[in-house]
């Protein structure tokens, strides 16, 4: 994203409730990788100044269990419930070629083929069962939905942040 700053502290799970009463914790995963959390050391809770350990103890459906140190009853375990779980953003996992985060695309700006500027990233919407679709804002209050799939998007370049798109008429029109 040129001229933004992205996030330094990626959200990676959200505490859901206590599991047992010795103070371990269910956790839903908000990344694409919940197996991140078999190897998970660190974890900093609801921002950077609580960073505790962290030791995975299992999946239960499609939650994680975890445990984190200097939580040791179920008292302390409640207390955490809703609590965001962050990692630095260098320890996310690498994605393949051409798979993005959230956090990289929201913020750079769309392009047409010729780089006339059409707007901004300002949300990717997971709801469609088919593919994502970005939300490009381009004036205050006009929002449009750009399917995420290659018809569409031609390039996205995370270095300059910029993406380019070929909009089908009628796209981006009122």
């Amino acid at each position: 994203m040129a001229g933004q700053s992205r996030p330094d502290l990626i959200r990676i799970g959200q505490v859901t409730a206590p599991h047992g009463v010795r103070g371990a914790v269910r956790v839903y995963p908000t990344t694409d990788f919940p197996e991140r959390f078999v190897t998970l050391k660190r974890v900093m809770i609801d921002g950077p100044d609580r960073a505790v350990g962290a030791r995975f103890r299992g999946f239960v459906k499609n939650l994680v269990i975890l445990e984190l140190e200097g939580i040791t009853d179920r008292n302390q375990a409640e207390r955490l419930r809703g609590a965001d779980l962050l990692v630095p953003r260098e320890e996310v996992h690498p994605l393949p070629e051409g798979y993005y985060y959230d956090f990289d695309i929201i913020g750079i700006e769309v392009v047409d083929p010729d780089g006339r500027q059409l707007g901004r990233v300002v949300e990717v919407d997971h709801t469609s069962p088919v593919h994502d679709l970005y939300v490009v804002e381009t004036a205050p209050g006009k929002r449009y939905l750009v399917p995420a799939v290659r018809r569409f998007v031609k390039e996205i370049d995370l270095e300059t942040g910029r993406m380019v798109i070929d909009p089908i008429p009628g796209l981006l029109e009122d």
